[in-house]
């Protein structure tokens, strides 16, 4: 079985050494028996890395890849690390619809089963909210959810969290990984999943957890009796995921009637047969069927969950019968101006200065002009809603009310029962802000352009390219940092001059009196900020699960300048433009261009 190199033929023993699943082994045979060196050598040479959301990649036989095998490397070295904490707590673990899930949930319940940790395993699958919430709810010490979210249907994931229900953030990340790393050869009792159907150490927390949830999740509601009467028909899209009983639930328990659900999208399918990508944030290809059921019925309002139920998003008929699908600004400003709202109506006794709101740095700044004028605080935090779980967490123990956070990305937290995004109560307080503003009279497109009228426009334009070659990532944003050879970031972009550059790659930033920002540094991605003269602000940076490039722009302008919302919304499509020019640099890189699902 030997091949041309010494390193494959030892890692390729050793993967047959370990693996004993005939699937996988199978497959790597068949990549030696057709002489697929160079296949070999990416699945066996490398090893995914553990860290910002866990591990997340595409499924398949080799250490850089989802598989039985990795799951049992990750889920010891977790294990292992539990144990170094002298904890007695029990771990909670879930998972979603997509091909495997239940499998590598098992194997992880096995592990710490086996080394007599209890673990509370979902019988059924759930919606990635459920597992940070009995995080908090029982006590246990962390949880794992496997899932990749919104990703293509080859992929998968294991997501953890720690003990206060938020994702891990360093050195807990570090130290897992440190433990994985250590403990790569399965352990004698790692591939036996049977102790879980004799053992007391493995609970199923699914009743208990499905009707606690939905108790802490009517405190978002305020307007009960208007929803009962409501006559807003929903249209509800669980995007071939897990979110459809839950999503029902929730508004049920705002006082809604079932949604009209996509019939072909309801029930999980790991196939994804409708959409080219499970992905709501994708745009109108995402939601073709949403549409054409919504019209069927005369239902004005989509709300729409990705496969695991973490996200949403949100779209609704005009009066000339075309449909606008929100954006995630979009809808954190409406959310953010809802939450503002029903909460002080309910708590007017409560200080705005014990108030808090969270967004991270890539999201609109529109939470931060509603605070300015409304007196609570607003707090910006690094991408990923793992930095806001964890400052939600923080400022609780403070004493201090975190009553919404959102990132641009369609992710909502509504309260603080989940330090995650959640598109389950989102999907609840949609309905109940929809609800409250139709039966005044107007549409939510109308109530956005108020919420501007009233703080000032927020106009935003996000977007990305594809690349799959790191080094060509790397020389991108290397060629930023000494912008046509001067050894400088660019001053102009185009005909508008830049004002402050913020690079939370390389811990630089001159719009601080020591040029050192003010959030944390990560030289683990790339991230450079640049704010122009004329109040709009270009972020780019790398995705930390998926090969792309991204932009988030947002035009702020000044109103001494006097500009309507159509000469801003020029100006920032035009700036958008010459970022791509100049900076993107499509043509010279290879970028892949962003195309509609």
């Amino acid at each position: 079985m030997a091949l041309t190199g010494t390193e494959v033929d030892s890692k390729l023993k050793q993967w047959l050494d370990w693996d004993k699943n005939e699937e996988s082994r199978n497959e790597l045979l068949q990549l030696v028996e057709n002489k697929h060196v160079e296949e070999l050598r990416l699945r066996l040479l490398s090893c995914m890395e553990f860290g910002t959301a866990g591990l997340r990649a595409r499924m398949g036989a080799g250490f850089s890849m989802m598989n039985d095998l990795t799951i049992i490397q990750a889920s010891q070295g977790l294990c292992k690390y539990v144990l170094s904490t002298g904890s007695q707590k029990p771990i909670v673990i879930g998972y979603d619809g997509r091909h495997h899930s239940n499998r590598f949930a098992l194997l992880t319940a096995g592990i710490f089963v086996n080394q007599g940790i209890p673990v509370y395993l979902f019988s059924k699958m759930c919606p990635t909210p459920y597992v940070p919430y009995t995080v908090l709810h029982l006590g246990c010490i962390c949880g794992v959810m496997i899932t990749a979210s919104h990703n293509p249907k080859d992929d998968n994931g294991y997501k953890v969290y720690w003990t206060n229900g938020a994702q891990i953030t360093s050195p807990v990340d570090k130290e897992i990984s440190k433990c994985i790393s250590e403990n790569l050869e399965p352990w004698k009792t790692s591939w036996d999943t049977s102790v879980l159907k004799t053992s007391p150490q493995c609970m199923d927390p699914y009743d208990k957890i499905f009707e606690a949830y939905n108790k802490d999740v009517v405190q978002l509601c305020y307007f009960r009796e208007q929803n009962a009467a409501s006559s807003v028909k929903f249209t509800y899209t669980a995007m071939h995921g897990v979110g459809y009983l839950y999503a029902v639930k929730s508004l049920q328990m705002f006082g809604f009637p079932p949604p009209i659900p996509v019939k072909e999208q309801v029930e999980p399918n790991p196939e994804f047969p409708t959409v080219k990508y499970p992905n709501p944030e994708e745009g109108k290809g995402a939601l073709i069927l949403a549409m054409k059921t919504a019209d069927e019925h005369d239902s004005p309002v989509i709300l729409a969950n990705d496969p695991d139920a973490d996200r949403l998003a949100l779209a609704e008929k005009s009066p000339s019968g075309e449909w606008k699908i929100f954006t995630g600004n979009e809808m954190g400003a409406l959310l953010g101006w809802w939450s503002w709202y029903t909460f002080h109506q309910k708590n007017p006794n409560v200080p705005a200065s014990d108030v808090y709101m969270l967004a991270s740095t890539v999201s609109s700044k529109i939470l931060h002009t509603i605070a300015q004028k409304e007196g609570f605080n607003f707090e910006e935090t690094l991408t990923g809603f793992k930095w806001m779980g964890n400052k939600a967490d923080q400022l609780k123990h403070q004493q201090k009310t975190v009553i919404f956070a959102f990132e641009e990305a369609i992710g909502f937290m509504c309260g603080t029962a989940v330090l995650d995004k959640d598109g389950i109560s989102a999907a609840a307080v949609c309905a109940e802000m929809t609800t409250y503003v139709y039966a005044q009279g107007k549409t939510l497109a109308q109530k956005l352009e108020d919420i501007y009228t009233q703080y000032g426009f927020h106009l935003c334009s996000n977007s990305y390219f594809i690349c799959y070659q790191q080094e060509i990532i790397q020389q991108m944003f290397n060629e930023l940092r000494n912008y046509n050879e001067t050894n400088k970031y660019p001053e102009t972009c185009g005909p508008y001059k830049i004002k402050y550059v913020r690079d939370l790659t390389e811990g630089y930033d001159n719009s601080q009196p020591d040029n050192k920002p003010v959030l944390p540094v990560s030289r683990s991605s790339q991230m450079i900020t640049f704010t122009f003269e004329n109040g709009c602000t270009a972020t780019i940076r790398t995705s930390g699960t998926e090969p792309k490039i991204k932009y988030y722009t947002e035009h702020r302008p000044d109103p001494k300048r006097g500009m309507d919302q159509a000469e801003a919304q020029n100006e920032l499509d035009n700036i958008v433009e010459c970022i791509k020019t100049n900076f993107f640099r499509p043509d010279k890189f290879g970028l892949i261009v962003r195309t509609d699902s």
